[in-house]
């Protein structure tokens, strides 16, 4: 049986339900249980959720409520939703190899001793889950990248890197929506648009999701 979620408060408008242990699908879908169900059946005075690897912030209005009947209200709704089975959506996402589209490639060849046809390879075998958004607006962590591939990130973050890099770090996979900086590998490119903010639903995925990638080029 999983243990039962603690209850951690955030200041005085919001509370955090961390069901512990270490980062996996299991624990990850008890945290997007629990964020669909508070969805479905909301408490008086929610404002928002924020679902994390192990853990789901609630914020709340303190004019309305207060953070003991929100952690209750979560609770009772955790009890019936920790194990509940669900059929994720997937998405397959195109990528680009090419040269100009994966500026790290040759060095994550190198660093694993793997050719590259057999990075993109190992990339493209993977299945990928979409655990959180952090970071920046749009920013899906993907758990699932292939252990031949897990490196860790690079000494420094590098500047440049457009809109639609698919870059990797350890376990981790994601999508950049904005251009900035960063000290993950860059190994492709998509044209998919993860993120819209003129779409009903500005994110193209939901935690939970299920991500594979198939080769553009």
């Amino acid at each position: 049986m999983a243990p039962a979620p603690t209850i951690r408060p955030m200041g005085e408008t919001a509370i955090l339900i961390d069901f512990g242990g270490d980062i996996s699908t299991e624990t990850n879908e008890r945290v997007v249980a629990l964020d669909r169900a508070l969805a479905a059946q909301p408490p008086v005075g929610m404002v928002e959720t924020v679902p994390a690897y192990v853990a789901l912030m609630i914020v709340f209005d303190p004019l309305v409520t207060d953070g003991e009947q929100i952690a209750a209200h979560a609770l009772a709704l955790s009890d019936g939703t920790a194990t509940a089975p669900r059929t994720p959506r997937e998405h397959v996402i195109p990528v680009s190899y090419k040269a100009d589209c994966a500026p790290d490639l040759i060095a994550v060849a190198k660093a694993t001793g793997l050719a590259p046809d057999e990075v993109i390879r190992q990339h493209l075998s993977g299945e990928y889950r979409v655990f959180m958004y952090g970071f920046g607006p749009g920013y899906a962590y993907l758990g699932g990248v292939p252990a031949p591939l897990q490196l860790p990130r690079k000494p420094r973050a590098e500047r440049g890197h457009p809109v639609g890099s698919v870059i990797i770090a350890g376990p981790q996979c994601l999508i950049t929506t904005l251009p900035m900086p960063t000290g993950w590998w860059v190994i492709g490119h998509t044209t998919a648009t993860i993120l819209d903010p003129e779409r009903e639903q500005p994110f193209l995925f939901d935690p939970g999701d299920v991500i594979r990638f198939e080769r553009a080029d």
